[in-house]
């Protein structure tokens, strides 16, 4: 049995709490906010006080806490603990927290999914010297645990760039059905996104690099008279509009240099 401590009991860490309780590890908790811990959960007054006597801590608040939670916790942290930081902070505060002086063994944990949908199974990338002893808890829990190699930020960093593409993606897709719809074309847009996803993805991806740069002039144009049809539809078209400017700047870079 393992003494865990979650820090952050909202959607995220009570998931996690409640299933480390369930495999017969001992829980404590601690939250500011949240009204209630998970069934078997020992709550703290304190982050501090959580934090007593952990063989392993897991940060699950907001970024913006992860300073002040850092320099609550780790002082308490004994040798041979792990403070394992899964808050979405950039890769430079990871690796800034990473080298506080501490006992603990840090991690950088990156969530790579949505948690609400997988729950405490959601894949997850780290880095740091506390990796393996992340890997050692949750992997019996089921979760495909990869580690990163370098520093701490490493993980994250790999989560942030996988962030331009699922976040864009799915801000794309959402501009993209909600003109549809407003179009009365919704189940046909639906259908071309299925298809683009659908099938031989480097293929795509290297479709994507050739083509882009050379049919930039055009396509930017093509944006624009999107977003003016957007616009009569009475749909947002942040994306449609962004798409145009970054075409419109790769059409510049891509043309001869004058002489």
């Amino acid at each position: 049995m393992t003494a865990v401590t979650v820090i952050g009991l909202g959607e995220a860490g009570a998931t996690y709490a409640a299933a480390l309780h369930a495999a017969g590890h001992k829980v404590t908790g601690f939250d500011p906010v949240a009204p209630t811990a998970p069934a078997g959960v020992t709550r703290a007054a304190t982050a501090a006080e959580a934090c007593i006597g952990a063989d392993i801590v897991l940060v699950m608040t907001g970024a913006a806490a992860a300073r002040t939670v850092a320099g609550e916790c780790l002082p308490v942290l004994e040798t041979g603990s792990c403070y394992a930081d899964f808050t979405s902070s950039s890769p430079g505060v990871m690796k800034e927290l990473g080298q506080l002086p501490s006992k603990a063994a840090f991690a950088d944990v990156a969530i790579l999914g949505p948690v609400s949908a997988l729950g405490e199974r959601t894949p997850l990338m780290v880095s740091g010297k506390g990796a393996q002893a992340v890997a050692r808890l949750l992997s019996p829990l089921g979760v495909d645990v990869e580690i990163a190699d370098g520093e701490p930020g490493a993980a994250m960093a790999h989560k942030l760039l996988r962030s331009v593409l699922m976040k864009g993606l799915a801000s794309v897709v959402v501009e993209a059905v909600t003109a549809g719809r407003a179009a009365g074309l919704e189940e046909w847009i639906r259908a071309q996104i299925a298809n683009q996803l659908a099938g031989d993805g480097q293929a795509v991806i290297d479709r994507f690099l050739t083509g882009t740069a050379k049919h930039a002039v055009r396509r930017s144009k093509e944006m624009r008279d999107t977003a003016g049809y957007l616009g009569d539809l009475g749909v947002p078209a942040e994306m449609t509009t962004a798409s145009a400017a970054a075409l419109g700047r790769i059409a510049q870079e891509s043309a001869p240099a004058l002489r």
